[in-house]
């Protein structure tokens, strides 16, 4: 499981490797060189969820700031309005010679890779756009295994529902990670709970809006606690948050936060947020921009970390006996022994 403690060094391994990539021979210069200010410029293009949706762009974002501001590098972002300013805006980083470019989101593919082909002595990074046609070795595609740690959140609402019955708040099926994370969730309920029903309701607009209704998020999500369901999951951006602080609002409820730990990003939902299904979307970015300021990053696919978030106020809710076979569960879908039951799995 993803603890705090985890995070934090992997964060600092990562800083370790941009400290290093800066070349400085002072050997107590870790101050000097992240005050350092080098030719080396970042941006980063958002998906129409928002930069600061408290979830997905949000992280990408926090990781590129995080990988800038050891370098020493510029670094900004352009949020999208629709997905047909996708060209545009990677365009205008192209123009202020950016060095690396981050895009966001599987919707962004493939104009990253027409922008990647265009332009190799540009870097890019693809969050969530899966490199399946060809290494182009100037970008990299940032991909998780969603249906896990979907799987191990609905592992841990198949243990916690009284009603037997558990719900999930999602963007958009059009999505791939967002069907994984649901098909994970849904069958981790199945294999802790054999009992259980499972509501799971995508939402019915394109990726130009899937992700950016709250308001839809939070209808949706009564509408499954009226059907009886006593923990949801919400996995779509501001979206998903609509549904988790509506959830908040009735006192007994469990619900899932999604690609960070949302206990610090949506407050407002921390007196039913149990967990998050997180992906380490910060570390991945950060990450590879290290690679790329020091000349090693690789084109293809980059696997990223998942897991799941603290359990914060629930840590007495989850029983040693739930956190055991939740380690379990862990360990069969490392070695294999467990299928999440989604197709790329």
């Amino acid at each position: 499981m993803t603890s705090t403690w985890r995070r934090l060094f992997a964060l600092l391994a990562v800083f370790g490797l941009l400290a290093a990539a800066c070349g400085s021979d002072d050997s107590d210069s870790a101050s000097e060189a992240e005050a350092e200010t080098v030719d080396f410029k970042i941006g980063l293009v958002t998906d129409t969820g928002k930069v600061d949706d408290k979830s997905f762009n949000q992280s990408a974002w926090e990781g590129a700031q995080q990988a800038a501001a050891v370098i020493g590098a510029e670094v900004d972002y352009i949020e999208t309005e629709a997905s047909k300013d996708y060209e545009a805006n990677i365009q205008l980083f192209l123009d202020d010679g950016a060095n690396v470019i981050v895009t966001v989101g599987f919707g962004m593919g493939e104009a990253t890779i027409a922008a990647a082909n265009a332009h190799p002595d540009v870097l890019f990074i693809g969050v969530d756009q899966g490199q399946w046609g060809g290494v182009i070795p100037n970008l990299a595609g940032l991909i998780f295994p969603e249906d896990k740690s979907g799987f191990l959140a609905g592992a841990l609402a198949g243990m916690l529902t009284e009603s037997n019955i558990v719900g999930a708040v999602l963007g958009t099926d059009l999505v791939p990670p967002v069907v994984a994370f649901k098909e994970g969730w849904e069958n981790g309920a199945r294999y802790t709970n054999p009992s259980v029903k499972t509501i799971s309701t995508y939402h019915p607009g394109g990726i130009d809006v899937a992700f950016g209704d709250p308001e839809w998020g939070a209808t949706t999500s009564r509408q499954v606690i009226d059907q009886g369901a006593d923990i949801i999951f919400g996995a779509g951006g501001s979206t998903g948050n609509g549904a988790l602080i509506e959830v908040a609002a009735t006192e007994g409820l469990y619900c899932v936060g999604v690609d960070t730990d949302q206990w610090t990003t949506v407050p407002e939902a921390q007196p039913c947020l149990v967990t998050s299904a997180m992906k380490l979307i910060d570390i991945g970015v950060a990450s590879l921009i290290a690679d790329a300021y020091a000349g090693v990053m690789e084109g293809g696919n980059s696997i990223g970390e998942v897991g799941l978030a603290p359990y914060h106020d629930f840590e007495s809710t989850v029983t040693a006996e739930m956190r055991a076979t939740l380690d379990e569960v862990l360990a069969g879908l490392t070695d294999g022994s467990i299928s999440t039951g989604y197709p790329l799995s």
